[in-house]
């Protein structure tokens, strides 16, 4: 029974692991807008990053299409330099933006080779290439999260579908729902959108757990990426959960500072326009090089080298081979020279660091330390420029390229339901604060009044749900979310935000929901409408309610008292009524928190008035009503109200152009599908003949085939190498791989000879080693038998006998083989195969585990009773204390176990080998 439950109980576990396997590996991807880093974690490997084609840790986030083909990264980078406007890259900040943005007017003055068009129905940004070819923005970052995923499956070995996915703080709700578009383009479901710079914090914090406690410890985060800079102060401590009343860490997010054009891409384009303006002036040519797209794309990539050298060494030369009509270029370029080309960026670096101390309501002096992360801020000046603001040491002990890429995917496996991980609770915080305008009819002929309640301020913590009551409306009426209270940011960045409405709600058929209600009305709550900021920053209405209270009617009353008696008394057995009353009110003060308007002191004062007065007739109304419901029993009733909510932003990408979009897509990933089959197909062709004819030239392979053998390999190699450089009109893999196998069958006739000579005499000497070691447990055992050892006998002399019998069978076996293998040629056909070998191995050993395992558990034999009750009669007279009671003798002999009982599994044994085992190369062995 026992040996059963362990079975069960293995099953059981192997089960649900093959079911983690299978489902449980997820990732998350750091989509800059000059690197993409990708980390996975699957079932029994810790978080890692995943590894590109090039077994790089960091692949550039650029894309190309030319002949039908498309690349990522590297080649992709290569191809853009050719040809730059087949070559897309810098597209994240491009996203949910209009045509009209000041963000794409200043892309298309930082790239101007390309050809930017409006969607005709969305009015997006729209990439044409030719007049069949063009690409959105989700399409091509869609692209790049599919080249992410293939990553991140080749990492783990198994599919992915879930992520989590970071993005820049500054994201709006336009970016945000297109970034979300752009990952349901590629298949994939995303967990959560996290913020870079809490993705960092999360990462910080997690592995720095042990000096979190009850008291708030503040860091401040700074990040110059490729595009924009950011900051970002939070708070490290332990809290406990209301509800689950566990402690657990807490990250929160207080203050944020950013610049959104600030990053090392404006540092590397301020160098190419110098480099350009530099060759122009030594007028070697009367072309001016900033006109010729691919001269351009030169510079700007000998710019991009230059920046990175220049933050370690002081002075670097620029050296461009045939810029531009076959004109070479070299200029010395001193760090003193890119500080003075930037000079006036450094000034920017601090505003961010200054924005997100004062939204936190913090000073420096509580800051515990400032810590870089981001490729930018390795820039010496950079540093310098923020040390001197802060006047402290500066923290560099994060990862600057990859800490918001592990902090994602430890979030991905907290929020994945294959993974189990010590909570670390993150709270975000707004950025651009929602408020609700709806219009207000006072009646008597008075002006409609415009009525605005914030909703969402600043840095209000996030996810987050919020509740606005409407008591006034009677009728069918609507009221919009839109960004407001943005006096903190400048023009330009409020124009780059895009449109400030955010979304329109409708309700409809009020009125008729008033006019049903109102006979069995009691009280009137309003109609309510139900608004929540999730964890990626995504606000959604998420219902609309028409609340009152009505009478309840007496026979229900009737029945419902003895049971909600008896249903009072068990909650207050099992919960604590002040808390309950306490958390609904902290409940209530939080939906209705935002719900008032700003009021000035005028308006205050008359409402003072006002409730002064209505004090009096409050407090009878409320005696009347007590007395009232002391016989009436009131039960609040949830309707909910039609209502329609349109977004007011950039329209998402659905309908028929997300289904145009997948389509073209598949129709891409097919081709390169395809294309890379085609390419390994002919590369693993290419390779076997090169490998045949090489092996052939070697003596101890050509040892190893017939005259007739050689001869007819050397014949296909030469025929299929003059077949594989044709130009074959419509390649197929499927014609490659034909060849292949062909060529193999032929070839694997004397390469398997060669291996069987090769790895024969290892086997051999392994089986010699183990034929040794059986002789010696042989003389052993033959000391543990009965005839030999009656106080120890393990063994029966039949046991001893079989293994006597196996050893000299395999000896003699060995011998006889041995010596008639030797007698043949190298190209005659194996008689002595590495895989005899391992079989009679296998034997052996099957032979002596059987024999150790025995010995592991054999116990000696009870001694007679008879003599045992001398023994004790003995002791009791010595020790004078007998009381004449008999005890059994718990000591009970044990019969040796079958060799079958022996072979079932034990906690400590190892088990024989079984018969697939014994398949093992002898490598291996």
């Amino acid at each position: 029974m026992q040996r059963t439950m362990k079975l069960v109980l293995l099953l059981s576990a192997l089960l649900a692991g093959i079911a983690l396997s299978q489902g449980a590996a997820v990732m998350s991807v750091d989509l800059g807008s000059e690197w993409m880093k990708v980390g996975v974690v699957s079932p029994g490997v810790p978080m890692e990053i995943a590894l590109n084609r090039e077994s790089k840790r960091k692949t550039p986030a650029i894309l190309a299409f030319r002949d039908g083909t498309r690349t990522i990264g590297e080649d992709a980078q290569t191809i853009g330099i050719k040809d730059p406007n087949s070559a897309y890259g810098y597209l994240l900040d491009l996203l949910g933006k209009t045509i009209d943005n000041p963000i794409v007017d200043l892309y298309r003055k930082r790239f101007p080779y390309y050809n930017i068009v409006g969607d005709p129905e969305r009015n997006t940004v729209v990439f044409r290439k030719s007049d069949t070819e063009d690409f959105s923005v989700e399409e091509l970052v869609a692209q790049m999260l599919v080249k992410a995923k293939q990553f991140a499956q080749e990492s783990v070995q198994q599919p992915i579908t879930e992520c989590v996915l970071t993005v820049p703080g500054y994201f709006g709700q336009a970016e945000r729902e297109a970034l979300l578009s752009a990952a349901q383009l590629a298949n994939l479901k995303v967990l959560q959108l996290i913020n870079d710079y809490a993705a960092v914090a999360l990462n910080y914090g997690v592995f720095h757990r042990g000096e979190i406690n009850e008291t708030a410890q503040y860091y401040l985060f700074y990040d110059m990426g490729a595009y924009k800079t950011s900051a970002a102060v939070v708070s490290y401590q332990l809290v406990k959960d209301k509800q689950s009343r566990e402690i657990n860490p807490v990250v929160q997010v207080l203050g944020v500072g950013y610049d959104r054009t600030l990053g090392g891409l404006e540092i590397q384009l301020r160098l190419r326009d110098y480099l350009a303006k530099e060759f122009n002036a030594l007028k070697k040519t009367k072309t001016d090089v900033t006109t010729s797209p691919r001269a351009l794309a030169k510079l700007f990539k000998e710019a991009g080298r230059l920046k990175n050298v220049l933050s370690a060494n002081t002075e670097f030369f620029a050296q461009i081979e045939n810029l531009i009509e076959d004109i070479d270029f070299k200029l010395a370029v001193s760090r003193e020279k890119l500080e003075q080309i930037c000079e006036d960026l450094w000034p920017r670096a601090t505003k961010p660091l200054e924005e997100a101390l004062a939204s936190s309501h913090l000073s420096l002096d509580v800051i515990n330390q400032v810590i870089l992360f981001g490729g930018g801020t390795r820039v010496p000046r950079v540093q310098e420029t923020i040390k001197a603001v802060i006047k402290q040491e500066l923290g560099k002990n994060l990862n600057a390229d990859e800490s918001a890429t592990m902090g994602a995917v430890y979030k991905a496996a907290d929020l994945s339901a294959g993974f189990k991980v010590k909570k670390f609770v993150v709270k975000d915080a707004t950025l651009f604060p929602l408020q609700v305008s709806f219009e207000r009819d006072p009646g008597d002929g008075a002006a409609v009044k415009q009525v605005k309640r914030a909703l969402f301020a600043l840095m209000n913590p996030y996810p987050q749900k919020k509740v606005i009551t409407f008591n006034k409306h009677t009728d069918d009426f609507e009221f919009y979310v839109n960004y407001a209270d943005l006096d903190r940011y400048s023009k330009e960045e409020i124009a780059a935000l895009g449109s400030l409405n955010v979304t329109k709600v409708q309700l409809k058929q009020v009125k008729e929901l008033l006019e049903k209600s109102k006979k069995e009305l009691v009280d009137n709550k309003g109609i309510k409408a139900y608004f929540y900021l999730d964890d990626s920053g995504i606000f959604r209405c998420t219902g609309v309610e028409y609340v009152y209270e009505k009478q309840k009617p007496e026979e229900d009353a009737d029945d419902d008292s003895t049971l909600s008696k008896f249903g009072s008394t068990l909650s207050k057995l099992f919960t604590n009524d002040g808390e309950e009353k306490k958390d609904d009110s902290e409940q209530d003060e939080q939906a209705n928190a935002g719900e008032e308007p700003s009021k000035s002191d005028d308006e205050k004062a008359k409402e003072e008035e006002a409730s002064s007065k209505e004090q009096k007739s409050e407090e009878s109304a409320k005696q009347d009503g007590e007395a009232k419901n002391e016989t009436i029993k009131l039960v609040t009733v949830k309707s909910p109200v039609t209502y329609e909510s349109q977004t007011q932003f950039v329209v998402p990408l659905a309908g028929s152009g997300y289904d145009q979009s997948v389509a073209k897509l598949a129709a891409i990933n097919k081709a390169e599908e395809q294309r890379v089959r085609l390419e390994s197909a002919f590369n693993a062709l290419e390779a076997h003949i090169i490998e045949v004819q090489q092996k052939l030239d070697e003596d101890s392979y050509a040892k190893c085939a017939t005259a007739e053998e050689k001869e007819k390999l050397l014949a296909e190699c030469s025929t299929l190498s003059e077949w594989l450089y044709e130009d074959l009109e419509d390649p197929k893999a499927e014609i490659y791989e034909e060849k292949l196998a062909q060529l193999k069958k032929l070839s694997n006739v004397f390469l398997a000879r060669h291996w069987e000579h090769e790895e024969r005499p290892e086997a051999i000497k392994a089986l010699k080693g183990m034929i040794d070691g059986a002789e010696k447990f042989l003389v052993t055992g033959r000391n543990l038998t009965k005839d030999t050892n009656p106080e120890k006998d393990v063994f029966t002399q039949v046991e001893i006998d079989t293994l006597d019998k196996v050893i000299t069978e395999t000896n003699a076996w060995l011998k006889t083989e041995t010596a008639a293998q030797k007698k043949l040629a190298k190209n005659a056909d194996i008689r002595l195969t590495v895989k005899d070998i391992t079989d009679k191995m296998s034997l052996l050993d099957r032979e002596v585990k059987y024999l150790v395992n025995k010995i592991k558990i054999w116990k000696p034999k009870a001694k007679p009773a008879a003599e045992k009750d001398k023994k004790k009669e003995e002791e009791v007279v010595a020790s004078g204390s007998g009381d004449g009671t008999k005890t059994e003798d718990a000591d009970q002999q044990q019969e040796p176990p079958t060799k079958e009982e022996q072979q079932e599994p034990v906690d400590e044994i190892t088990p024989t080998p079984a018969e697939e085992e014994t398949k093992t190369p002898h490598s291996e062995l």
